[in-house]
């Protein structure tokens, strides 16, 4: 199970949220080039960025932040928030991203997944699923939608997505452990690639989820910001298990 640590971008700004919320903001960092390169140099797998003014407004006013990102790391980055037309797909990708999150777009329009699956192909293009009590929320987490998670991730898979992120909202950022029931659902249910992500805050988070056969990957956000989880242990912790 791969390891992605994230940034979220408000403003140019590193900032996590409290469940979402605009108006719930810390701000890290000044300097998200060089936050990306600290969790490449602790042992990061793929980098997962966040574009929050995007995801609220669909206008993608942190491109020049991700492009210095892209630039400053070596490791692949992905990027959500916002890109729910293919001309900001394309911006993403010019910038240097590796894979582009889909969200609000995807849950209203499946064509718009198959469209970027033949551009870019699958595995360059993600569906990211965030839930609250089984229903997909869209627009910034704003919104409702009727569908379910599960139904989306699996009509996202046949519309061509290599990847799914699956984010229950009720644990993002609460530090009490991820939705692993649901998780487990999710994984059971589709057979691209998923990712979990949402209220992991310890070791023993990560390390649960990794016991999940086929897990993909595992985002980890608030933990690696407040120290609850040090990157570089992890890292070495799951080296030497696998040599076991």
């Amino acid at each position: 199970m791969i390891l992605l640590p994230a940034i979220d971008l408000m403003s140019g700004e590193v900032v996590r949220l409290r469940q979402g919320k605009a108006d719930q903001k810390t701000v890290y960092s000044s300097d998200p080039a060089a936050f990306a390169q600290r969790w490449e140099a602790e042992g990061g797998d793929y980098l997962h960025v966040v574009d929050l003014d995007a995801a609220f407004t669909g206008e993608q006013r942190n491109i020049e932040a991700v492009r210095a990102i892209c630039k400053a790391v070596k490791f692949p980055v992905e990027l959500g928030g916002g890109i729910r037309h293919l001309a900001a797909a394309e911006r993403a990708i010019d910038a240097g991203v590796s894979r582009v999150i889909i969200g609000t777009r995807a849950a209203e329009s499946l064509d718009f997944v198959a469209q970027l699956a033949a551009k870019f192909g699958s595995a360059r293009v993600a569906v990211g699923i965030d839930a609250k009590n089984g229903q997909v929320s869209v627009k910034g987490w704003t919104e409702e939608s009727k569908l379910t998670a599960l139904d989306l991730a699996k009509r996202a898979e046949a519309a061509g997505a290599g990847t799914i992120i699956y984010t229950d909202i009720a644990t993002d950022g609460m530090m009490a452990g991820p939705n692993f029931p649901e998780t487990e659902k999710m994984l059971n249910s589709i057979g691209c690639q998923l990712i979990a992500s949402g209220g992991v805050s310890s070791v023993a988070d990560v390390q649960r989820l990794s016991q999940m056969p086929g897990l993909y990957g595992c985002i980890i956000g608030k933990a690696l910001y407040d120290g609850a989880i040090n990157l570089r242990d992890l890292v070495a912790t799951r080296a030497a298990s696998s040599n076991k």
